[in-house]
């Protein structure tokens, strides 16, 4: 065992120095260029900062042009940083935050404070003009946001703030959109690549990748296949068991995109599937009360395994109809998720077998979700053609999603093994949950932008919604929740609008305000005591005001963003004895600041900073659930007063440098670095539980406040250097070179029958991680 364990280190040592080595070959020819050739060309203009299109409005626009806060990162970008999930590079959006459960996909998503505090999305996902995620509360879109492998992207467009009339349900809070590459109708291009990776103290991975773009027909068909498969190296163990680097796991995408290009029309179908296998979730057990690590440097205590799988089928058609005065966009989806994550729930349920049962020691547990959802949308628009003094747009939108969320909870001898008999019979599985659910969703949308002058221009939307909805709580067997089947319904309308005056100052500096509204879907409740029969939509009103800039002959950048957001009837999930349903809790506001800059002080040198303040609390104490129990009521509170919003740091930033050289016979190639700042952030609300006489909470007769946990701020280095010439490039990036050690998220492990935490599982952000890339297209 030994000998194996040695091996492997000087495996990943060797690994690690020939990372170094590429990267320091790559800083070392920057500088032997340099004094070789002063006078060489510069590899990119500067006015290229200018030069960012997006389809934040669904028409194609200059984004310095559009009157809202979006930021966008590019494929090239992507690739330099080594990116595969989101967590790689949310840090470099103001206002973004990701939250890490543990693997690629288990992952919160939240934009300027509008934090994922129920099951429902607050930030909306789309690929290409697709939506994809559950618009319901029962698949858990809070939590399983789209991680797509970024492999055949052509950029990530992040929309800040409400996107209500465009985007509809969800994009409460903003919008991650996905632009992939399209098919080249002129010329043949194909690639493949392979890179390893190695994580400090922990095992080592690999990535394959390979595309291609092959023109059919001339200027006309073209068809573009691409597949990308990373080998994600795990580097957190277990205590329990012993078992290393137990955190591994595998992500897969696939693609396969037809265009056509007529003269009338154009039509675009895409097949896309996307895997992602974890091992076991990331987890570090610490000390609830000191904070420290419990057993060790990245060690966990998990009884149970923790696997986590998804799956991604996702069919597009576009067509494109030129109609002269106008043009008609049809966009068809359908989408097949299936998500598995099994929870070690040992601590919050294995007292059951010893405090209930009378077994001599607590037993093991674990919860199994399975997540199935099938996604159908559809959309038409029309829209007037774009450069005319008064732009228009109309639209309708319909989307029907058939969802199935089973809860599986088992309960095992503190060994591993079944209960004795009869008891496995009887309690052996403590509940089985079955959620079938229906969601139906039309809305009617309207965008106008109306040119007053030469410099004055007035965006305004509107979008009036409808949804239905249906579900059913089945609970054929355990002890847990009632047995029976429990159905219910409910319907909404809804109506969003937006406003956004812009004033061209010059010919590089717009100035905009924008007041927004967007919502997030309600629904039908679980049938628990405590629980209203359905939750409302949660409603909010944002207000900003910005400045788009650039001077110094277009080599500074500068953007600017204030709000301030008003958020009702929040939803918030309220638990009690490990058991939870939804309320609407109440109100919250969140404003801030963020600033977006770059500079480009000499043709080959960028630099960039992206900051962000935002101040999110929680302006009134959650409503209350009233939970009888025999002999008296538990009165639950799950937020209250002057509350920080869970996971928002009050200040984030980021700053960026990249530098390009030249090297003899036309080598190019470039250095990078990232410094990434996060501040303090706390876990949760505060939750207050208060045992009132039968029927009379003014009868208080205890009170017990669980405030939230807080997380420390921390700081990340990631650097980068490449090469590259004619259709061949290598590239070397190292991660957390400081190998700092701090906490995406944090989650009590409290038993369910006593209350008491036995430790906080955190998740930590990747340790030191060294790369290496190799691309070559023809």
């Amino acid at each position: 065992m030994t000998a194996s364990t040695t091996t492997g280190c000087s495996r990943r040592s060797r690994l690690a120095l020939a990372i170094l080595a590429a990267m320091a070959f790559t800083a070392t020819g920057a500088a032997l260029a340099q004094d070789a050739d002063p006078g060489r060309p510069a590899t990119a203009d500067a006015t290229e900062l200018d030069r960012v299109i997006v389809t934040a409005n669904k028409r194609v626009e200059n984004v310095r042009e559009v009157a809202a806060a979006i930021s966008v990162i590019g494929e090239q970008q992507l690739e330099n940083m080594g990116a595969n999930s989101l967590t790689d590079y949310a840090d470099l959006v103001p206002g973004l935050q990701v939250r890490d459960a543990g693997a690629p996909g288990m992952t919160a998503v939240s934009i300027r404070g509008i934090a994922a505090m129920s099951s429902g999305a607050t930030v909306a996902t789309y690929i290409d003009e697709v939506p994809v995620g559950s618009s319901g509360v029962y698949q858990a879109a809070n939590i399983f946001n789209l991680d797509l492998l970024p492999y055949d992207i052509s950029r990530i467009e992040v929309l800040r703030g409400p996107q209500g009339t465009l985007y509809g349900a969800g994009a409460i809070g903003g919008l991650l959109k996905y632009v992939t590459r399209e098919p080249d109708l002129l010329s043949r291009e194909v690639r493949f690549g392979a890179g390893l990776s190695s994580v400090s103290d922990g095992d080592q991975g690999w990535n394959v990748r390979f595309g291609a773009s092959l023109p059919l027909q001339e200027d006309r068909l073209g068809l573009r296949v691409s597949y990308a498969r990373n080998e994600l190296p795990g580097y957190t163990d277990n205590i329990v068991d012993g078992r290393k680097d137990i955190n591994g796991g595998s992500q897969t995408g696939a693609r396969a995109a037809l265009a056509w290009d007529g003269d009338a029309f154009d039509l675009k179908l895409s097949a896309l599937r996307q895997t992602i296998d974890s091992d076991n979730s990331a987890s570090v057990a610490l000390d609830p009360v000191t904070g420290a690590a419990m057993f060790g440097d990245l060690t966990g205590q998990v009884w149970q395994p923790q696997p986590f799988t998804k799956d991604l089928d996702l069919y597009s058609l576009t067509l494109d109809w030129d109609l002269g005065w106008a043009d008609f966009v049809s966009a068809t989806g359908w989408s097949d998720t299936r998500t598995m994550y099994q929870l070690d729930s040992s601590i919050q349920f294995g007292e059951f077998a010893n405090l209930q049962l009378g077994l001599p020691e607590p037993g093991q547990s674990s919860i199994r979700y399975t997540l199935d959802l099938d996604k159908w949308t559809q959309e038409f628009r029309l829209s007037s053609k774009s450069g005319g003094r008064f732009e228009w747009q109309v639209g309708v939108f319909h989307t029907r999603e058939d969802a199935m969320q089973r809860q599986y909870v088992r309960l095992l001898q503190g060994d591993g093994s079944a209960l004795p008999a009869p008891l496995d019979d009887m309690f052996g599985v403590l509940a089985v949950v079955e959620l079938p659910s229906d969601y139906k969703e039309t809305a009617l949308f309207a965008n106008g932008s109306w040119r007053i002058g030469d410099r004055f221009k007035i965006d305004a939307g509107v979008r009036q919604a409808r949804n239905d909805q249906w579900f059913s709580q089945n609970v054929p067997s355990g002890v847990l929740v009632p047995l029976g089947d429990v159905p219910g319904e409910s319907d909404e309308d809804v109506f969003t609008w937006s406003l956004s005056p812009q004033f061209q100052v010059s010919d590089d500096v717009m100035v905009y305000a924008r007041a927004a509204t967007g919502y997030q879907p309600g629904g039908p409740n679980v049938a628990l005591p405590g629980m209203p029969s359905s939750v409302d939509s949660s409603m909010l009103s944002s207000y900003e005001v910005g400045l788009k800039s650039q001077f110094a002959d277009r080599r500074v950048q500068l953007d600017l963003a204030a709000f301030r957001i008003d958020w009702d009837d929040i939803q918030v999930a309220a638990q009690f004895n490990g058991i939870g349903g939804l309320v609407n809790g109440g109100e919250a506001t969140s404003e801030g600041l963020e600033l977006a800059a770059l500079f480009r002080p000499v043709d080959r040198l960028q630099l960039g900073l992206n900051a962000a303040y935002t101040k999110g609390k929680v302006k009134n104490d959650f409503a209350a659930s009233v939970i009888p129990q025999p002999g008296f009521d538990v009165v639950l509170n799950t937020g209250l007063a002057g509350d920080r919003m869970p996971y928002i740091p009050k200040l984030a930033w980021s700053a960026t440098a990249e530098y390009q050289f030249d090297l003899a016979g036309g080598t190019q190639g470039q250095v990078g670095a990232a410094l990434r700042w996060v501040g303090d952030r706390v876990n949760d609300t505060t939750e207050r539980q208060r045992i009132t006489a039968p029927g009379d909470p003014s009868t208080i007769l205890d009170e017990q406040i669980t405030p939230p946990v807080k997380l420390d701020s921390y700081r990340a280095l990631d650097v980068y250097a490449g090469i590259g010439k004619g259709g061949w490039s290598l590239r070397a990036y190292a991660n957390n070179v400081t190998d700092e050690r701090a906490w995406s998220s944090v989650t009590p492990a409290a038993s369910a029958l006593t209350g008491a935490t036995v430790h906080n599982a955190a998740v930590p952000i990747q340790p030191r991680t060294f790369g290496l890339e190799f691309d070559y297209r023809f």
